[in-house]
C-alpha cells in the first residue's frame, strides 16, 4: 500500500505504519483486505487498499451488475464477507437490507417505525451499517441503535437512546455511523458521544444530553495509546474510548452546529473542515492538547469528506443547493501549508473515495468520475453517469465492484474488475 504520509517535517513512514496497524486491529481483522465494512473503510479514512480494479473503460460504460430500490436516504454501504448491507426509508419505516455482493438477491431485510425526518432535503437514514465479525450495528436518525445478526438478520438487541435514556437530537437528526472498539459502540450522541456494550447494548459510559455533532468517531494513536476524535456541535473532543472520559477539546463553531466531516489524521496532525463558510484548519494534537498550525477557507465540507493522499487534500469545497445543484468544486490542497493545487467545478455537491491513487468521484446528478489523486491538476481517466437525481452519499469499492446510490434510494453494482 502506498504512504498517506504528508507534512513530512512532522511524520515518517513508521509513524503513519504505526497508526494503521493499531486501529487495523480494532474491527473485521477478518475481512478480505478489499471488504468494505464500516463508514470511511477499515481504516477509517475514505481509502482502500484495492489494487487492480479497472480505472479506464475503454469499450464505453461499465457494467452495471444489479439493482436495487432501498427507500429515500443518505447512509452510504457498507460490503463485508459478499454481502452488503444498505439502509432506506418507506413510508416512515426504516429497512436494512443485506444483499448478496456479486448478484445483488435479497439475502434478509429488517425494518422498524421511523420518522423520514425530511428538513431540506429527501430525509431517510445517513448512518451507514457498521459489520463486526457475525455482527451489524446501525443508528437510526431518531435515535435506534440495533444489532443484526449479519448471516440472517435476527436482531439481539434494539436500544432507542431518544426515547429511553433521554439524549437530544441534533437539527438534522443523528447521522454518525457506529464506531467499534474492542467491546464498546461508540456513537456522536450527546454533547462529547456514548458508548454501548456490544454484547446487550447497555450504556457503558454517556456524556451530557444536549445536542451532538453529525460526525462519526476516528480512532488515533498519541503518546502509544488509542483515542477517539469526534466533531461535535461546536468543537471537536478527544476522548479516551473505554471510558469516555475527555482529554482535550478544540473550540469549531459553524453556523447552525453542523459539523459533518470526520477530521482526517497522519501521524500527529489532524485535518478538520466544515461547510457554511467555515473552511478548514490543520491542528497538531497530542494526548493534552490540539494546536493550530493553520486556519483558512480553501476546503468548505458541508456533506462529503475529503482524502488525503501523499501529502493532498482532495474534497468537494463550496454549499450545498437545496433546491438545485450546489456549487461545489472539487479541490486538491497541499495539507502542510493549507494553499490550493487546483479545482474543477462541474460536478456540484459531489461525494469521493480513494484507491490505488485514483479519485473515485460520484458527481451531484450522478456521473461516476474516475480521476488521478494528482497535485498537478484534474485528470479525468474514466467516466460514465450511472444515475439519475440527488446523489450525496459516497460510492464504495470493494472487491471489483463500485456501489452508488441516490437519495431516492436507487442503489447500482457497477463491475470494474479486470
Amino acid at each position: 500500500m502506498k504512504s498517506q504520509n504528508s507534512a513530512k517535517s512532522h511524520v515518517t513512514k513508521s509513524t503513519f505504519g504505526l497508526v494503521i496497524f493499531l486501529i487495523g486491529t480494532l474491527i473485521c481483522s477478518s475481512a478480505p483486505a478489499a471488504d468494505w465494512p464500516c463508514w470511511r473503510g477499515p481504516n477509517y479514512d475514505g481509502i482502500s487498499n484495492e489494487t487492480g480494479w479497472n480505472a479506464n473503460w475503454q469499450n464505453g460504460e461499465p457494467k452495471v451488475l444489479w439493482e436495487a430500490s432501498l427507500g429515500v436516504g443518505f447512509a452510504s454501504m457498507a460490503v463485508s464477507n459478499g454481502k452488503v448491507y444498505a439502509m432506506g426509508n418507506v413510508n416512515n419505516n426504516d429497512i436494512v437490507y443485506c444483499f448478496d455482493a456479486a448478484t445483488g438477491k435479497e439475502i434478509w431485510k429488517q425494518s422498524y417505525a421511523c420518522p423520514v425526518y425530511a428538513n431540506l432535503h429527501e430525509g431517510g437514514p445517513c448512518a451507514t451499517p457498521t459489520v463486526d465479525g457475525d455482527a451489524v450495528y446501525t443508528l437510526s436518525k431518531d435515535g435506534d441503535v440495533i444489532r443484526f445478526n449479519a448471516q440472517t438478520g435476527d436482531i439481539a438487541w434494539h436500544k432507542n437512546l431518544s426515547r429511553e435514556s433521554g439524549f437530544m437530537h441534533p437539527r438534522w437528526h443523528f447521522s454518525g455511523s457506529p464506531l467499534v472498539v474492542d467491546d464498546l459502540i461508540i456513537l456522536n450522541v450527546g454533547t462529547t458521544g456514548v458508548a454501548l456494550k456490544k454484547a446487550d447494548g447497555s450504556i457503558a459510559w454517556q456524556s451530557n444530553k444536549e445536542a451532538c455533532g453529525y460526525t462519526t468517531g476516528v480512532p488515533f494513536t498519541a503518546g502509544g495509546k488509542i483515542y477517539v476524535a469526534l466533531m461535535v456541535s461546536a468543537e471537536i473532543v478527544a476522548v479516551k474510548p473505554a471510558t469516555g472520559q475527555v482529554i482535550w477539546r478544540f473550540p469549531w463553531k459553524t453556523e447552525y452546529d453542523i459539523n459533518a466531516a470526520d477530521p482526517i489524521f497522519s501521524g500527529d496532525l489532524m485535518f478538520i473542515s466544515s461547510g457554511y463558510n467555515h473552511g478548514c484548519a490543520l491542528l497538531k494534537v497530542n494526548e493534552n492538547n490540539a494546536t493550530e498550525i493553520w486556519q483558512n477557507k480553501n476546503m468548505r465540507n458541508q456533506v462529503s469528506n475529503s482524502v488525503l493522499w501523499e501529502g493532498y487534500i482532495y474534497g468537494f469545497d463550496g454549499q450545498v443547493g437545496m433546491s438545485g445543484p450546489g456549487n461545489g468544486k472539487l479541490t486538491c490542497m497541499n495539507l502542510e501549508t493549507g494553499q490550493v493545487a487546483w479545482s474543477q467545478g462541474g460536478m456540484g455537491t459531489g461525494t469521493l473515495m480513494l484507491a490505488d491513487g485514483k479519485l473515485i468521484i460520484l458527481s451531484e446528478d450522478g456521473k461516476l468520475v474516475i480521476a488521478e489523486a494528482s497535485p498537478t491538476g484534474f485528470k479525468d481517466l474514466s467516466s460514465a453517469k450511472i444515475l439519475t437525481y440527488k446523489c450525496w452519499t459516497v460510492p464504495v469499492l470493494a472487491n471489483g465492484r463500485i456501489y452508488a446510490r441516490n437519495a431516492q434510494g436507487q442503489l447500482v453494482c457497477v463491475d470494474v474488475s479486470k
